[in-house]
């Protein structure tokens, strides 16, 4: 996909939305795109995992010698579909289905990924869901919790399952978002999550820093996936990202290299650190 798409045919789908079902399908890996052991043997656990950035950073992370264990609500075969891809770089891929809003489950995912792949070195906190409404009071009780424990919550959940099992070198990635620094109208909830996602990532980063283990983050902005059509009308996702100075949405493979560049030695003097990639919003930190 070297020529990127200005814009995508209307479509819409139901949440948490299905990559297998989007025209076109993102790109999750530049075919050129070259892997030089920058994770070699190391174990990560991507909440988010089966589909769009998450899988994306899956991907990317076989590629650079590391075994995945990806967690994901109910969309098995997305699931499916990022297993054979970790596979075929020849890395293994642990799939662990639940609900990331539960704390129980959180825990008990991170015991499985070091039960069954040995340990766990990487941490993406990926996970994410947003429901467009254009006035608050459209936004619902059940809706704020489900936003709220799935976007902010879980990461919490997963953190305090992961540092006893993480060593110095070990690193952790949360996936923040442009709407963090400039909202968005029809986001309220989900911007408001985005925001707690960056504060908890420069707060966490000084609370493990004596640890040994970096806390950094990714801060895409408009981003071609499952989500995109399973929030917004299929006029607005006609015109998805066309507001970019490139005019036009990102694909998985412009965002899955900031996540190897974040887990790996080459930022090993990066920390508490959001690494912005929106297609030139220019945003203040």
């Amino acid at each position: 996909m070297e020529n990127k798409p200005k814009s995508f045919p209307p479509q819409e789908m139901e949440q948490p939305g299905k990559e297998h079902k989007m025209n076109p399908e993102p790109e999750v890996i530049r075919e050129n795109y070259k892997g030089s052991e920058k994770l070699k043997d190391k174990v990560a656990l991507i909440t988010g995992g089966d589909s769009g950035i998450g899988r994306s950073v899956a991907v990317h992370f076989a590629r650079e010698g590391a075994d995945v264990a990806i967690v994901y609500l109910n969309e098995d075969q997305d699931a499916e579909d990022t297993r054979k891809m970790v596979e075929k770089e020849g890395r293994k891929c642990l799939l662990i289905a639940g609900d990331v809003g539960e704390e129980k489950f959180c825990r008990n995912a991170v015991q499985k990924t070091v039960d069954e792949l040995g340990k766990l070195d990487i941490l993406v906190n990926n996970a994410g869901e947003q429901h467009a409404k254009e006035d608050i009071r459209d936004i619902s009780t059940e809706q704020l919790h489900r936003t709220f424990a799935t976007n902010i919550f879980a990461m919490f959940y997963f953190v305090q399952a992961a540092l006893d099992h993480m060593k110095e070198g070990s690193t952790i990635i949360n996936t923040t978002s442009v709407t963090a620094y400039h909202g968005n109208k029809l986001l309220l909830d989900y911007s408001s999550t985005k925001g707690a996602i960056l504060t908890f990532t420069r707060t966490l980063a000084q609370m493990v820093a004596d640890k040994g283990i970096r806390v950094n983050g990714v801060a895409p902005g408009p981003i071609w996936t499952p989500l995109i059509p399973a929030s917004f009308s299929g006029e607005k996702v006609h015109e998805f990202g066309s507001n970019t100075l490139l005019k036009r949405a990102g694909q998985p493979s412009e965002v899955g290299p900031a996540y190897v560049y974040l887990a790996s030695e080459d930022s090993a003097f990066t920390i508490g650190e959001i690494v912005h990639i929106n297609g030139g919003e220019m945003v203040t930190t």
